[in-house]
């Protein structure tokens, strides 16, 4: 895939109300767009949606329904989730505070305060924490129960030089290796978003999936946080090219980082070397500072991410 596609906002997210400071309220729906940008003046189409392999059948999640509002922990312990869990997580040595494997960092944000089952529109299924002592460890399983998809999650503050906070999405049922957003479901993305303010969590951050290869890559963002459709009123203009900024520099960071560590999952390193540090500066005097540096921030980030990728 020509990676320069999807680096730029291309995943319209209908931004409702903020909370200061610069926290994004609950919002209905997400809605994707078939509309691109290119930094270098040319138009491409969308990247294809994401494709997910050995698919689980419908009758094998069936059971999810009966945990609608109970806590996670209840789902969690039933035997036949457990069974699909260990299915889906990747065989991989993962970073959460120390090298363990994925399934058990994953086992490990998931015993922490429990949010209640959450299934919307008889098929999409969230169980989830809200809280967790250990490097503030959140974690989260979403199933598509028409579509046999199962996705994992896990968000915590590392200490080991990584980006931080840092949010990685998991799956065996993923082979690719580059990824934004928008090629993941609408709904995925839409219950993404209502677990991230339910947890409290921040809301743009360095992210990552990991497929079944066991490596990590950057999880692009391509959200246009600005965008918003006919029925919802503009977000303000500073704060939601603030987010987009936000969103450039954590696929800068994330890039860097995993340019560093060659992909590891349970990759270590120290961020910002002087190569890194240079570019920032020169980013800087070059756009300049306050809400009208932006839009040039994000084409200079956007390229420089393009570049440590390719």
């Amino acid at each position: 895939m020509k990676l320069s596609r999807w680096l730029v906002p291309r995943f319209k997210l209908p931004l409702a109300t903020y909370v200061l400071p610069f926290a994004m309220a609950a919002f209905a729906a997400v809605q994707m767009s078939c509309t691109a940008q290119e930094p270098a003046d040319d138009v491409t189409p969308p990247p294809p949606p994401a494709v997910f392999q050995n698919r689980i059948g419908s009758d094998q999640l069936a059971f999810l329904n009966d945990y609608a509002g109970r806590p996670e922990k209840d789902a969690f312990k039933d035997k036949r989730l457990y069974k699909l869990f260990k299915q889906f997580v990747p065989r991989t040595e993962y970073h959460y505070g120390h090298d363990m494997p994925l399934r058990e960092a994953s086992e490990t944000v998931l015993d922490s305060k429990s949010l209640p089952v959450r299934i919307r529109d008889g098929r999409y299924v969230t169980v989830a924490t809200k809280e967790g002592e250990y490097l503030s460890g959140r974690g989260f399983l979403w199933f598509d129960m028409r579509e046999g998809i199962a996705v994992g999650g896990i968000y915590f503050h590392p200490v080991n030089g990584e980006p931080t906070p840092t949010l990685a999405i998991f799956s065996n049922q993923l082979n690719q290796t580059s990824l934004a957003m928008s090629q993941l479901p609408a709904a995925f993305a839409q219950d993404l978003a209502q677990w991230i303010l339910e947890a409290g969590l921040k809301f743009v951050s360095p992210r990552y999936f990991i497929p079944a290869n066991g490596k990590k890559y950057v999880l692009v963002h391509d959200e246009d946080y600005c965008w918003h459709d006919a029925n919802h009123p503009a977000p303000p203009q500073d704060k939601c090219e603030e987010l987009n900024a936000e969103g450039a520099d954590a696929d800068l960071n994330a890039a860097w980082f995993m340019s560093k560590t060659h992909n590891a999952a349970n990759a270590t390193a120290w961020m910002l070397g002087p190569e890194q540090a240079a570019w920032v500066t020169f980013r800087d005097r070059s756009c300049g500072i306050g809400p009208g540096s932006f839009p040039c921030r994000i084409r200079l980030t956007r390229r420089r991410t393009y570049a440590i990728l390719r």
